[in-house]
């Protein structure tokens, strides 16, 4: 799951109940959750997500039942320099600001979770602009005053072309790191859910089966079937969208013979250099599980827009 999809479930969850949604808008130096993270609390005390880690969350909970209970929202910062910050644990030399808004017509839009979650379903970004000095958050853009706009991204998504040893490892990785997973092959002896296990099976041939999933920032494409003819059309239908990561595994001189076949394809140089082969992180990697860790830690950093 990515950093607010235990947030967006349980506001779902919750819906009509009182609540108070806590919202890192600023950071400094290691701070120890990103720009954007989300704590939900609810009026009985239950709370999901985390602004923190940990470390200043009891505050925040008292703060937010402040605000379930009326009070105005309010924009806590917490930093070593200020004794507040000792006094609720935030001694690891970062600095952060938290806003607290009360999920209502008034701060934070009940609405706005069902829009958030349309967007993501349908693979697209939604921003969230609040007005700082009211705490008033709206889809539209707040053109003075100082504004905090917090970006929400679709689910992360892997499509992994041929059912192999490979695939297996990364496919369990990728869960680990919340990722949804997707195992393409037209093989029905290597597709089985015993060989993987909690992940979506597709047996369409993989041009289709990309084709179908639209991916697009969010998503990767990796190729190990080591079949040119399930390889080769799975990678053409990745390069004609704006998927994030794509990957094919194999020797450099095998990857050469690859972009001389894409090219015969018809697939454009500047496209085809959007390719990431041999696929991975140059680790030294040895074996299905290193290889598979190459591969995620490359898939990552294009997540993050760093390769």
């Amino acid at each position: 799951m990515s950093e607010n999809d235990s947030v967006l479930a349980a506001a779902r969850e919750w819906r009509g109940e009182k609540m108070a949604i806590a919202t890192v808008v600023s950071t400094w130096g290691s701070a120890p959750r990103p720009r954007g993270s989300h704590m939900l609390v609810h009026a009985d005390g239950r709370f999901e997500g985390s602004v923190s880690g940990g470390c200043v969350e009891n505050d925040i909970l008292h703060t937010a039942a402040e605000v379930i209970g009326g009070a105005p929202f309010q924009v806590k910062r917490y930093g070593v320099a200020d004794a507040s910050a000792w006094e609720v644990g935030l001694p690891c030399g970062g600095e952060i600001a938290v806003m607290v808004q009360p999920v209502s017509a008034d701060g934070f839009d009940p609405e706005l979770f069902d829009r958030i979650a349309e967007a993501r379903e349908a693979g697209r970004s939604l921003t969230v602009a609040t007005d700082l000095s009211t705490g008033k958050a709206d889809l539209r853009p707040i053109e003075t005053g100082e504004v905090f706009a917090n970006r929400y991204d679709p689910p992360r998504r892997l499509l992994i072309v041929g059912a192999v040893q490979i695939a297996q490892s990364l496919a369990q990785l990728a869960q680990t790191l919340g990722i949804e997973t997707v195992v393409i092959d037209p093989r029905a002896r290597f597709l089985t859910p015993e060989r993987f296990p909690g992940v979506t099976l597709d047996d369409r041939w993989p041009d289709e089966a990309v084709a179908a999933y639209t991916p697009g920032p969010a998503t990767a494409v990796v190729t190990l079937s080591h079949d040119t003819k399930i390889d080769d059309p799975a990678l053409v239908a990745a390069l004609a969208h704006p998927t994030a990561y794509v990957g094919a595994l194999g020797s450099r001189r095998s990857h050469a013979a690859r972009r001389e076949r894409l090219a015969a394809m018809g697939v454009s140089p500047e496209a085809i250099d959007r390719i990431d082969g041999p696929v991975g992180l140059d680790i030294g990697a040895i074996g299905p599980s290193e290889i598979a860790l190459s591969i995620a830690a490359a898939m990552i950093g294009a997540f993050h827009d760093r390769r």
